[in-house]
């Protein structure tokens, strides 16, 4: 007898029928499915089981949650008794368990129709580089062997559905900054705040120059935090060292600047969903520190957009020359003698520029959020009440 079973993002998977009434949660009615055509397994499933006569086989793409991120082999266990994987397939990106019915802590339920062997697959993430934060969260998925009188059976995986939230933004006076949540290709605002562990985030920051001369953005920081406050604790900080983005260092990470620029007055970057460690909030704010200098000055240790790029194991500039990100590595990138934050135009020569754009209104910290991140197999049904909690959150935060 063969089953087959889908992963969605929900991570909640069954070796059983496939749902057939409304409610999503009631596995009591089944359906009669031709065992060949359970053979065929699209490459975009995430995990298919074949429920054999003594034994089941587990194999799962080390894409487990469609992002396109790998997962550790080494992660993932069969049952309570954690059996390890039998073969690993670096070409296809799979993993494959085989244990018997009775084998890794699997329990034996006897109904009218069949006999349902139980076992769950265990994904136990090894810390990320950064203790301070988890990229993605433990999941269990249950599976079930249904041995039926008649027929077979499968399941289809439940997925989440998302209801749209709004940022918060925040603005100094004078030039207008801000800061975005942008769907995959940029072309539009993402209508959610929500995330799950595994996605990324599109973050856009723009400045409204108005009749000022032609101006260039730049992201001197981010830091994100768990409320508004970005001096508050526990922080972790997203871009640092004038405009170097020190998340996508971690070796589990493709957090990056995007190359090249829309615009002079916009600034994109990409970053990796993350939540913080040993908090059950799940509610982040990221509060971003915009500056702005004049078109013609060239960036510099102050003035930069630094990615780290992983294949040639070196920082690079959105524009300007590498030399200017060398600091990134160090965290040196302040003047001596100077504070690491220095105004963009307390260097600039130029006394049209400074005219033209006070001092005070040529930089700000805008915030985005709250965003909502919840772990990679949670549903709906975690939904409502972290929308309330983020509309509360952002009532309170006006």
């Amino acid at each position: 007898t063969w089953g087959s079973c889908t992963l969605g993002f929900a991570l909640l998977c069954w070796v059983v029928s496939g749902v057939t009434g409304y409610n999503p949660w009631d596995f009591s009615r089944r359906d009669s499915v031709d065992a060949s055509q359970l053979r065929a397994v699209s490459l975009l499933q995430p995990v298919m089981v074949q429920c054999e006569e003594a034994q089941l086989v587990i194999t799962v793409h080390r894409d487990l949650f469609g992002t396109g991120r790998l997962i550790k082999a080494a992660d993932l266990s069969l049952g309570p008794a954690a059996c390890q994987y039998m073969s690993l397939n670096a070409a296809e990106n799979t993993v494959t368990f085989t244990a018997g019915l009775h084998e890794c802590g699997s329990t034996l339920q006897m109904t009218p129709d069949s006999l349902v062997y139980s076992t769950s697959l265990n994904y136990n993430p090894t810390p990320a580089s950064n203790p301070v934060i988890l990229r993605t969260n433990p999941a269990v998925i249950p599976i079930e062997c249904h041995y039926p009188r008649k027929d077979n059976v499968s399941s289809k995986a439940i997925k989440p559905t998302w209801v749209p939230f709004s940022s918060t933004l925040s603005a100094e006076e004078g030039l207008s900054f801000s800061l975005r949540l942008m769907n995959d290709d940029w072309s539009a605002e993402r209508p959610s705040n929500g995330f799950q562990l595994g996605e990324v985030m599109h973050i856009q920051a723009d400045v409204n120059t108005g009749n000022h001369v032609a101006l260039r953005l730049f992201v001197d920081s981010c830091v994100a935090t768990l409320t508004p406050d970005r001096d508050s604790s526990p922080h972790y900080a997203v871009i640092d060292f004038n405009g170097c983005l020190v998340d996508g260092r971690s070796d589990d990470t493709t957090s990056a600047f995007i190359f090249p620029r829309p615009r002079q007055d916009t600034l994109q970057f990409m970053v990796d969903v993350f939540r913080f460690a040993g908090d059950a909030r799940n509610l982040i704010y990221i509060t971003c520190h915009l500056k702005v200098t004049a078109v013609e000055q060239a960036p510099d240790p102050l003035n930069k957009a630094c990615s780290f790029n992983k294949a040639g194991n070196i920082w690079s500039p959105v524009e300007g020359t590498r030399d200017i990100c060398r600091c990134c590595e160090t965290g040196n990138c302040g003047l001596a003698g100077r504070s690491g934050r220095v105004r963009p135009l307390d260097r600039w020569p130029g006394r049209r520029f400074q005219r033209d754009v006070a001092s005070r209104e040529a930089e700000a910290d805008v915030v985005v959020g709250p965003l909502v991140i919840l772990d990679a197999y949670q549903g709906s049904r975690d939904l409502s009440t972290d929308q309330m909690a983020a509309e509360k959150a952002a009532s309170e935060g006006k």
